[in-house]
């Protein structure tokens, strides 16, 4: 090859209660979907007797880890409603693949959104229905404080139904080789820089990560210190933001410890497979790799994984907030002719239906959830093979997250620029320039 965020049997339900814990509470109907279960009415599913209601659930995560069972033991539990699974590749084509069914009235009764912007422009659409027209289930309460960074304008139009983490993979052998500890929490790009160079040989990557880790990278300082200035005008150009694209841009080009920017895209640099395999020290991703990384049948494996917190861009903890909160938004198609019936079956889901999906790293969110299983679930009888101490530390830590709610026209005109620089066809503080005018003028032509 050329080189160019579990635990054992001991670990008690008392150490994740933080995490899974809900909190807060809303008065009786409020329209944000939140009023208290106990003073609400359930949910009547009108139904024609002898007729099964069919729905039909879209999501992102391949059948077999994990939606296929959860289908099945619905539907065993209830023969009236009976779910079917649609997988969707959580990509462009892939989601408007999704939005078609939804706008051309397919089989689409609930669907996944796993990203803010992606569930904006659905509710824009009139294809997610506002779940405060159920009365029966309090969100806050059920899935805590983070759950209100999926609102928009006060209201639900999706359930979050997952503790959504973003971390650093380690090759803790790489680690020990190196003489090179595990990260601390409030370790910065910096450290990461250095950590990736000396970890690099001529087989093996210091770094890795998705295409998405490049924005990644800034958004958390830029998501803390605000998207929008004091008066209103663009704050991409920030100067964290700046030294976020400049220390990755090192990394690729001066240190050589990443792959290069055009590389990397134009190979489709299959990042997680690569890590597993030892081609790389470090894999910024997210939980999602467990389903992999515990399949030690497939991916097989002799190293041990270590997990490190998002390096900030500096040690400031008011400059930085970590890629995570919740995840897995669940919403129900506001043209569905089934909407009581969903909204059975998405309850049940969030609360513990969903379980089977915790050995692929997508643990519940829900208070009601028995977090001692979903653990048994994620580490699938490998504990061994993973630093627990570290996953302890980082994967169920409890730290301040955002939710990006940058429009994807604005994501996309970010992109735009942040390539030219990391492909050396415009140096940085025209790429940052450039990014706050077309964010500017997206602001003006867009100002309500």
């Amino acid at each position: 090859m050329k080189r160019s965020r579990w635990l054992t049997g001991g670990l008690s339900l008392i150490m994740v209660a933080g995490v899974f814990a809900g909190c807060g509470n809303t008065e009786e109907g409020k329209s944000d979907g939140s009023a208290p279960s106990s003073s609400a009415a359930a949910t009547t599913v009108t139904k024609t007797p002898g007729k099964t209601i069919k729905l039909k659930m879209w999501g992102g995560v391949p059948p077999e880890s994990g939606p296929q069972a959860v289908m099945d033991d619905w539907n065993k539990q209830n023969p009236d409603i009976q779910v079917t699974y649609e997988r969707f590749v959580n990509d462009d084509s892939g989601n408007l693949k999704l939005d078609t069914a939804l706008m051309t009235g397919q089989d689409a009764d609930l669907y996944v959104n796993y990203a803010y912007t992606k569930l904006q422009k659905r509710k824009e659409s009139g294809l997610a229905l506002d779940l405060g027209t159920f009365t029966d289930y309090n969100i806050d309460e059920k899935m805590g404080t983070d759950a209100k960074l999926w609102q928009i304008d006060g209201k639900y139009y999706g359930l979050p139904t997952k503790k959504n983490m973003s971390f650093v993979w380690l090759n803790k052998d790489a680690l020990d080789e190196a003489g090179l500890p595990i990260p601390a929490l409030d370790w910065t790009w910096d450290d990461m820089k250095t950590y990736a160079a000396k970890l690099t040989k001529d087989k093996r990557w210091g770094l890795l990560q998705h295409e998405s880790g490049y924005a990644g990278a800034v958004d958390a300082a830029t998501a803390a210190i605000g998207y929008l200035k004091a008066d209103g005008t663009s704050n991409l150009n920030n100067p964290l933001a700046a030294k976020g694209y400049e220390v990755l841009q090192e990394m690729m080009q001066k240190d050589k410890s990443m792959p290069l920017y055009g590389e990397q895209m134009t190979s489709k640099m299959p990042t997680d497979t690569m890590f597993l395999k030892g081609e790389a020290a470090m894999l910024y991703a997210g939980e999602f790799i467990f389903r992999s990384a515990s399949n030690l049948t497939d991916n097989p494996r002799s190293f041990k994984i270590a997990f490190a917190t998002v390096p900030r861009i500096t040690k400031n903890e008011n400059e930085f907030k970590y890629p995570g909160g919740l995840g897995d938004v669940v919403s129900i198609n506001a043209k569905s002719p089934n909407k009581e019936a969903a909204w059975k079956f998405l309850k049940w889901y969030a609360d513990g239906g969903m379980m089977p999906m915790a050995s692929g790293g997508r643990i519940p969110s829900s208070k009601d959830v028995n977090a001692d299983e979903a653990i048994k679930l994620l580490l699938n009888g490998v504990e061994s093979t993973y630093d627990l101490d570290s996953l302890k530390r980082v994967v169920f830590g409890t730290f301040p997250t955002y939710v990006s709610n940058l429009e994807q026209q604005v994501n996309d005109l970010r992109r735009e620029e942040y390539e030219k620089y990391f492909l050396n066809k415009q140096d940085l503080q025209t790429t940052l320039e450039n990014m706050a005018k077309k964010h500017n003028d997206f602001l003006k032509q867009n100002k309500k």
